[in-house]
């Protein structure tokens, strides 16, 4: 295949750039800056690491024409030598021809006041004989640490593009789309001097799709995992390495010392540190912050600081929504026309939709808490101060990032666990990350909270619902940590593993990096979440309106008659009570109960449990149209209606504390979501850990239940 060794210009040019860098480089702020609002995220082919891409258009002037650059956001890497999936979807990128996300134009990331490190990957990447330019950001990190660098004399050395900029502030962005739009050189320098043996390279080069002796190498070391090779192709290059006596990793470990030898030579030459004796902030910070006993004080406190600010924020938007849509089915049952199709509209639709909406508040919350505490660094430090505890259970400290991101959700966190090489810790990680509680049991614990506790009830000064709330997610990390505990001892593995973290210099939060996540993270709960909700609201309506035979005429004609034995009587609410119960969503509520009411639980609930196997988030939804089912005048919320439900049989309120705490320690450790079943089985390619997981879940969601239901009552 032919190499270009720049990049043309037409009137109407359209161009495919490759982001990289070390982790933490900042280079996802860098693609934010680049491409705003138009960007989009997807999964690269054949995998489910997440594929990033944007755009952003230029116009050099001059008549140049406008540009239309795609920027693709690769996983973070240190080397072209991948020790996990995400590295390898960026080696298989930016090193076969054949890859439809094969760039035109290579963008190193560089940390600037780590620039030694970062070089490493950087001239591998040269050697490539591929168009390559050197973005070296973070600035200000490197002018407080007293770091100078000669840029002319680096790129003499290099060969490439250098400039500077500043991600977060969006300094240099528009110096780099003009550097992207001009002819970009290739550069000559080779920085491993090794030689390799002419007769294997030859041989090499008429099997591998590629051209240049350097990007033979690279795919022989890593012919394994090369997803752009048959497998017969990788038989023959085998056969080589048999017969020319080749170690892959005494290549590697030789190219690592000459390749180091290189970049100390030119570092030394580019770049000047000033000596400093006292302690960076940084460093001062880490002492406190990652304190063996300090550390976990702190960050118990930043979570209760957590929640009990997701409850209380949160209250007033909450009430004004849940305001709102009672006003909306209040208008909408007194002006539409009285029919089927007002009744699916106001008790199916409009019910299905107070129960996402109402909840993106805490929601949002959430999730910016989440963003803010990424986005300073601080979620690094606990990686760091969780690593000997979680090694006690048998995981790392790499698996604290799938941990607490399952706080947000347990499908990217899920996916996220491809980054821990031991496949043991990888696979307890999968396996107990769904016990940490998402944001999809948010509106379920919230909505089960506000029926027992009051809130302006408080512990001495803190608020109750907060603090709960804070408990049931502690729940969830106790369980995880105990389960992982007992797979150590059931999976077997003689890897050992190691863990290593860069900590990234402590910053003040990209507000707007951390309001687009905001953005991003309502509009799926919203837009995806929200589908399921509403549709499973619509069919549940139809499974509560409608009744096997006569049913529904039966029960019209006894209330029918009733009212004229007793004129003046309201008997709407006990009849809609009862053709509720005939419907056929009564009819299937009634057959699970026998299973369910050890737990405490009506067939009511029953309902909902099944329909919150699709998403947990749904019941909230099948609540509110259950509830909503038959309630002609719609003026109260679905809370107040869940509070006033009494037991026809005892009098008592259903939604004692006694069901609600044992209801939301079920959605705490059922797996009711299909997603993550999915995600499961994609990660792990076989149905073998889905069915284990859904089993053990479910039996500890039941048991767990069953006890603290009959402790309590």
């Amino acid at each position: 295949m032919e190499q270009r060794g720049s990049i043309e210009k037409s009137p109407l040019t359209t161009l495919k750039v490759a982001l990289v860098g070390n982790p933490n480089s900042g280079k996802s702020t860098l693609f934010n800056a680049l491409t705003g609002m138009n960007q989009r995220t997807g999964n690269f082919p054949g995998v489910t690491v997440d594929k990033k891409t944007g755009y952003a258009k230029h116009n050099p002037g001059k008549g140049a024409g406008l540009t239309e650059i795609q920027f693709i956001d690769l996983p973070g890497t240190y080397s072209l030598y991948p020790k996990s999936l995400d590295e390898q979807v960026t080696f298989d990128v930016l090193c076969d021809p054949a890859n439809g996300d094969y760039p035109d134009c290579t963008v190193v990331i560089a940390d600037a006041s780590n620039i030694k490190r970062n070089l490493f990957l950087v001239t591998q990447l040269i050697e490539l004989r591929r168009p390559v330019i050197l973005v070296l950001n973070m600035k200000d990190v490197m002018e407080q640490r007293g770091i100078t660098i000669n840029l002319e004399k680096l790129r003499s050395h290099l060969e490439i593009p250098i400039l500077y900029t500043n991600a977060r502030k969006k300094e240099g962005v528009d110096e780099l789309l003009k550097t992207l739009t001009e002819p970009v050189p290739l550069s000559s320098q080779i920085f491993f001097t090794k030689k390799p043996d002419p007769a294997l390279l030859e041989d090499l080069t008429q099997i591998l799709p590629v051209t240049g002796s350097y990007a033979v190498w690279q795919i022989l070391n890593n012919y394994k995992h090369y997803t752009g090779l048959k497998p017969e192709v990788k038989k023959r290059i085998e056969a080589l390495l048999k017969k020319y006596s080749f170690d892959p990793t005494a290549f590697q470990a030789n190219e690592s010392v000459v390749r180091f030898h290189s970049i100390g030579i030119i570092v030394a030459d580019s770049v000047e540190e000033k000596s400093k004796s006292s302690k960076t902030v940084t460093k001062r910070i880490d002492e406190v912050l990652t304190h063996h006993i300090w550390g976990y004080v702190i960050f118990l406190v930043v979570l209760f600081l957590l929640f009990q600010s997701i409850f209380f924020l949160a209250a007033y938007p909450m009430e004004w929504l849940e305001s709102l849509f009672v006003g909306i089915s209040k208008w909408s049952s007194a002006h539409l026309p009285t029919g089927e199709l007002s009744a699916l509209f106001v008790n199916g639709i409009l019910a299905g939709l107070s129960g996402v909406v109402v909840f993106v508040p805490q929601i949002a919350l959430l999730f910016a808490f989440i963003a803010i505490l990424e986005d300073t660094g601080y979620m690094a430090r606990v990686s760091f101060i969780m690593d000997k505890m979680m090694r006690k259970f048998g995981l790392n400290g790499k698996s604290v990032i799938p941990l607490i991101s399952g706080v947000a959700c347990a499908v990217p966190a899920i996916m996220s666990a491809r980054t821990i090489g031991n496949w043991k810790e990888r696979m307890i990680t999968i396996l107990v990350t769904p016990l940490m509680s998402c944001s999809a049991r948010l509106p379920v614990y919230t909505l089960l909270i506000s029926l027992v506790v009051p809130p302006d009830k408080k512990l001495i000064f803190f608020n109750m619902q907060g603090l709960i709330l804070m408990a049931m997610y502690l729940i969830g990390f106790t369980a995880a940590l105990f389960s992982a505990w007992i797979m150590k001892f059931i999976l077997k593995a003689k890897e050992k593993s190691y863990f290593i973290m860069e900590m990234p210099v402590y910053q003040t939060p990209k507000w707007s990096s951390v309001f687009y996540t905001i953005y991003e993270k309502v509009k799926v709960f919203l837009f995806e979440a929200g589908k399921v909700i509403v549709a499973i609201s619509v069919i549940l309506w139809m499974l509560s309106s409608h009744a096997p035979g006569k049913r529904m005429e039966e029960i019209d004609r006894k209330y029918a008659s009733s009212t004229h034995a007793m004129p003046g009587t309201d008997l709407e609410p006990k009849k809609a009570a009862e053709k509720l119960e005939a419907s056929y969503a009564g009819v299937i509520g009634k057959w699970i109960e026998p299973v369910i009411r050890p737990l405490g639980y009506d067939w009511k609930i029953g309902i909902s449990l099944i329909t919150s196997f699709a998403a947990r988030e749904v019941f909230v939804g099948t609540m509110a149209t259950i509830y909503s089912v038959g309630d002609k005048e719609n003026s109260r919320s679905i809370r107040e209606k869940m509070i006033d439900e009494k037991d026809p049989v005892t009098g008592k309120k259903v939604y004692s504390l006694a069901v609600a705490i044992s209801l939301m320690i079920f959605y705490a450790f059922a797996m009711q979501c299909m997603s993550t079943v999915a995600v499961v089985y994609r990660e792990t390619k076989s149905w073998k850990w889905p069915l284990i997981q859904f089993c053990y879940m479910g039996v500890l969601a039941y048991a767990a239940s069953f006890a603290v239901y009959h402790i309590l009552k």
